[in-house]
């Protein structure tokens, strides 16, 4: 199914990071990342995926890098990086089957750089958000996700069946690309299998971009990252 993005913006992207750049080896050569290491050895990972590389998606995408400073904030080591074709990554856009296997390529680097992680997290934005709910299917290790403007108008998620882990699924309610109404199609779906914890939230007045609405995003990420983490009673 075509993917009807507008045409890229640059409020989309955070230049001039001060973060080394980070090469890993990928299925198409080299992944241009960036990599925050948390002090304790024993501390959670977390991957953070963007959006559709054919329309400006980057890894310095502002929705990108929030997530990913959500997650430094709370005490994670986290890893972003380029799929194939974007920035210094190399190869060609492969509408999905390459750029999971980026993804997978990338949990590989991060999990073998902690293998004493306490918890394993995926994140993505958008196309990034779909990316990362495939991955999250082939990878038991993976404890938990936050879902962000998940495409379900535009790609197809029936690979949910059941979905293995926990999460949250973010959604603005004036988003003009993906549309909310079936983003809680999904989440409804979702929420009614047996044995999941699902959560949806909904962003009021946030477009695709989260315009104006990024504290609100990264607000909502922090405080349901910490929810989840909290020792049981």
């Amino acid at each position: 199914m075509k993917f009807a993005l507008p045409a890229p913006r640059a409020v989309g992207d955070v230049r001039g990071s001060a973060m080394p750049e980070l090469v890993i080896n990928g299925p198409e050569g080299r992944i241009e990342a960036r990599y925050h290491r948390a002090a304790s050895s024993k501390a959670p990972i977390a991957l953070v995926m963007h959006p559709h590389p054919m329309f400006g998606g980057t890894m310095n995408h502002k929705v990108v890098h929030n997530l990913f400073h959500a997650f430094v904030r709370s005490g994670f080591s986290v890893l972003r990086f380029n799929f194939r074709g974007v920035g210094r990554s190399q190869g060609t856009f492969n509408n999905g089957a390459g750029e999971l296997a980026d993804a997978a390529a990338a949990l590989d680097w991060l999990q073998s750089m902690h293998a004493s992680a306490s918890h394993c997290w995926v994140t993505g934005y958008s196309f990034g958000a779909w990316i990362s709910m495939q991955l999250l299917m082939r990878r038991p290790e993976i404890d938990s996700f936050i879902s962000v403007a998940p495409p379900a108008n535009i790609y197809d998620f029936s690979f949910l069946a059941p979905c293995p882990s926990s999460g949250l699924l973010l959604q603005g309610t004036e988003d003009e690309v993906v549309l909310e109404p079936e983003v809680s199609k999904l989440a409804d779906k979702l929420i009614g299998q047996r044995g999941t914890g699902i959560r949806y939230q909904t962003i009021a007045g946030a477009d695709h971009f989260f315009e104006g609405k990024l504290d609100e995003l990264t607000d909502a990420v922090e405080t349901y990252i910490e929810t989840s983490m909290a020792p049981a009673a």
